[in-house]
């Protein structure tokens, strides 16, 4: 199974699902279960409404990939006799997702949510706006996303090389498409973490609006880091309050991201401004690891440890929550392997192996771990599959499940911790993902990338990648 569950013991038999579940309260810790198949019938016993879900998500696996296809096929699934105890690993298990640099239409998110849900993550993160786009509709200055939700053309490949789509791209999502996400995402049990991202990596919204900027311009077409950024002016910091409070009565989550990153002479003023604006309205601000350089942030801020780990070992030190997304371990847009037909390949290579050895530092005391899918190079949903898989299903099992140790668990039992953990184990999770979970994401329509390597209408040859 994918995420590996804590315990499975599997009986002798089988039986024949007519979907009847018998749930009942389970004394554990949030989100756990414990799934019991019999002859006789199928228990839930659940600690909450997330642990039941997740105890049917591995209800799903255990009928087969044809239980994920969107009608059934075939005749009710046979289940094998066994007991699964489970519990997650860490309370925060994210992906970020940016639907600013090449926006993500709503069904095509909606999807995204439920694959999140498939595989037992439970935070959605995403990244409404930036230089190239503004997704967010504000019905207080609609210019943001009339004016900023559009660019006239794209770099295509790698900015280096001056290749340009010359095509308009764009669009945005209502605030009750917005809402519906939400509510979708909450019947998963899936929280959504809105960012608009400041004092950085707004040029859509300057060029809105071009008062707000150091500089004027349009929508940015290129990609990379965009030295304009926005006035420190109080005029300014007042604007962004009244539109991280749109963002607030659509997005219930207590975590609300502002950014932070990447912001050429960025003030820290701007930033301090709104996180205490954001703890005033009883939210907690989320940001990248460079708002720990912009002076004295509200303790509530979590911190994004993305340059690396150290940033997030700082952030603890300093009382913060942190959630660890470091680029060389979790970034899924980084190339795949290091052939010459990997399709527009960026970064270092990060293979599925890669993400699957990942060990988040300071695992005891973080709030958990995210993994980033940037949108540059992803300019459609098939683009997105590839990037995102079987690399997103490694990442679900190091956040879901504890690392293997020495000892052997005793069934049904949590595993104790010996001093020494093991390493995982790759080969056997690489016979998982193809003989057992490949096949679900075939039946779910999600075009990976095999792990013989692209196949021929994944590839893009002559588009140029900058491969570090």
């Amino acid at each position: 199974m994918i995420p590996k569950p804590v315990s499975f013991n599997q009986g002798k038999g089988s039986l024949v699902f007519d979907g009847t579940v018998d749930v009942r309260p389970y004394d554990g810790p949030p989100e756990s279960y414990r799934l019991t198949v019999s002859s006789e019938g199928v228990t839930v016993e659940a600690a909450d409404a997330a642990g039941e879900f997740y105890a049917r998500q591995t209800l799903r696996q255990l009928g087969g990939p044809d239980a994920f296809r969107a009608a059934p096929i075939g005749g009710p699934p046979t289940l094998p006799v066994c007991v699964v105890e489970d519990r997650p690993r860490f309370a925060w298990r994210g992906v970020m997702l940016d639907v600013a640099r090449h926006f993500l239409p709503k069904p095509d998110l909606l999807r995204y949510v439920e694959l999140l849900a498939v595989h037992k993550l439970n935070v959605l993160h995403l990244h409404l706006t930036d230089d190239q786009g503004w997704r967010f509709e504000s019905k207080k200055f609609p210019r943001l996303h009339e004016i900023g939700g559009w660019r006239p053309s794209s770099r295509y490949g790698d900015r280096r090389y001056g290749g340009r789509t010359n095509r308009p791209h764009g669009g945005y999502y209502t605030q009750d498409d917005l809402r519906e996400v939400v509510a979708y995402a909450a019947q998963r049990h899936i929280t959504v973490v809105p960012e608009i991202d400041v004092p950085g990596h707004s040029q859509a919204a300057i060029a809105a609006y071009p008062e707000l900027g150091v500089q004027g311009g349009g929508v940015w077409t290129d990609w990379g880091v965009n030295p304009n950024v926005l006035k420190a002016d109080e005029s300014t910091v007042d604007f962004y309050r009244q539109v991280f409070d749109e963002l607030l009565d659509v997005f219930p989550a207590e975590v609300i991201g502002l950014g932070g990153d990447e912001a050429e002479g960025g003030d820290g003023r701007f930033v301090r401004r709104i996180a205490q604006h954001l703890v005033r309205r009883g939210r907690r601000p989320y940001g990248w690891d460079e708002v720990l350089g912009v002076g004295p942030l509200p303790t509530k801020t979590v911190i994004a440890s993305w340059r690396g780990e150290e940033a997030g070992l700082t952030a603890l030190e300093r009382g913060h929550d942190v959630v660890m997304c470091p680029e060389k371990h979790v970034y899924l847009d980084y190339r795949q392997s290091d052939r010459d037909d990997e399709p527009i390949p960026v970064g270092t290579v990060l293979t599925w192996e890669d993400v699957y050895a990942y060990e988040p530092a300071a695992a005891d005391r973080v709030l958990g771990a995210q993994a980033n899918l940037w949108t540059e190079h992803l300019d459609s949903p098939r683009r997105l599959d590839y990037a995102a898989f079987p690399r997103l299903c490694a990442f679900a099992e190091v956040v879901w499940s504890p690392v293997p140790h020495t000892t052997p668990a005793t069934p049904l039992s949590p595993v104790t911790s010996p001093s020494t953990p093991a390493l995982r184990d790759a080969e056997e999770f690489r016979s998982r993902l193809t003989h057992h979970h490949l096949p679900r994401l075939d039946a779910l329509g999600v075009e990976y990338r095999p792990l013989s390597g692209p196949r021929p209408w994944q590839m893009l040859p002559g588009v140029p990648g900058h491969p570090r």
